[in-house]
């Protein structure tokens, strides 16, 4: 795993450092702009989200029957409305706030228990170590998604809050179990030695030597935390156990599935919810390649022209 520079080594004038910290941010810039996968996906995903934030200020009722009963396509319903005359399309945009909070809200509290349990545990060692690794490699062993179901149909209260508690606390042993991985490889290295050596505080340690080099995984981790998060809620709505007045595209294929809107023929009203959670993972996995690419030095690649003139140089 590549080491990144601390201030320490930057040089001894913060002016230069401050100077190379901004040429840094500045180069990390222009390798973001210009993969095309990293481009592709944040778009795709800013498209989301600001359909997320506009949809509920611009529909005031998405459960309204404002037309006919399985009205196809058309001008006034870009996507036909439902058995009971809803819009269609209304409901997608509603639907894209619901689903974004449950997937970013787990996808957060899942990634800081894995780095409180996995980095943490593993530089302070020990008793502390030896319980919370137990504690991961009991959470690892049980089927994540059974154990969800489990969970969620006992539970009578039903929302947003308590999906994202759900998924949060099933989902981040993976994530622990590598960063204790890499934190036990890492918390011997010399300038972490160094670093202990000179006095300085063990929180000070993770956060400036220890949670930099740890980038890459920690960006991966959470944009999957993210992507299972959202199909796993949507998987719970679709087998109707989540709460029916929330607005998320799990519920719309759960009361299309209902409806028998496959059987009937009306795809308009099952197809955009799944293509949209398609499309929200395909953004997420797409802008994961290209953070990769830019902070993991390995993945970069040598374009032919540039790998010719090297071996000339050699």
């Amino acid at each position: 795993m590549t080491v990144l520079p601390t201030t320490e080594s930057v040089g001894t004038d913060p002016l230069s450092g401050a100077a190379a910290r901004r040429n840094g941010a500045r180069a990390v810039l222009r390798q973001l702009t210009s993969s095309p996968q990293m481009i592709v996906g944040a778009v795709l995903l800013a498209i989301f989200i600001v359909a997320a934030i506009i949809g509920p200020l611009v529909v005031d009722n998405p459960d309204a029957l404002v037309g006919t009963a399985l009205q196809g396509p058309s001008a006034e319903f870009p996507l036909g409305t439902t058995q009971s005359g809803q819009n269609v399309f209304a409901q997608l945009l509603v639907s894209a706030q619901g689903t974004l909070i449950v997937g970013f809200a787990a996808g957060i509290i899942a990634t800081i228990l894995a780095l409180v349990i996995g980095v943490g545990g593993a530089f302070v060692g020990g008793y502390t170590d030896d319980l919370l690794n137990l504690f991961t490699n009991i959470f690892l062993v049980i089927p994540t998604l059974p154990l969800v179901i489990i969970i969620s149909a006992d539970l009578s209260t039903k929302g947003y809050s308590t999906t994202v508690l759900i998924i949060a606390i099933t989902s981040w042993a993976g994530g622990a179990r590598v960063l204790r991985g890499l934190t036990l490889s890492m918390r011997s290295r010399d300038y972490v030695l160094a670093a202990r050596v000179s006095g300085e505080r063990t929180w000070r340690i993770v956060l400036v030597e220890v949670l930099p080099n740890l980038t890459a995984f920690i960006l991966s981790s959470f944009i999957f935390s993210v992507i299972f998060a959202i199909l796993t809620q949507a998987g719970l709505a679709f087998i109707g156990l989540e709460s029916p007045s929330s607005q998320t595209w799990g519920n719309m294929l759960y009361f299309a599935q209902n409806a028998e809107a496959l059987s009937s023929g009306a795809w308009w009203w099952f197809v955009p919810p799944g293509l949209c959670i398609a499309l929200v993972g395909t953004a997420l996995t797409l802008v994961n390649l290209g953070l990769d690419k830019v902070i993991n030095p390995k993945l970069k690649v040598v374009r032919p022209a540039a790998q010719a003139n090297r071996k000339k140089e050699g």
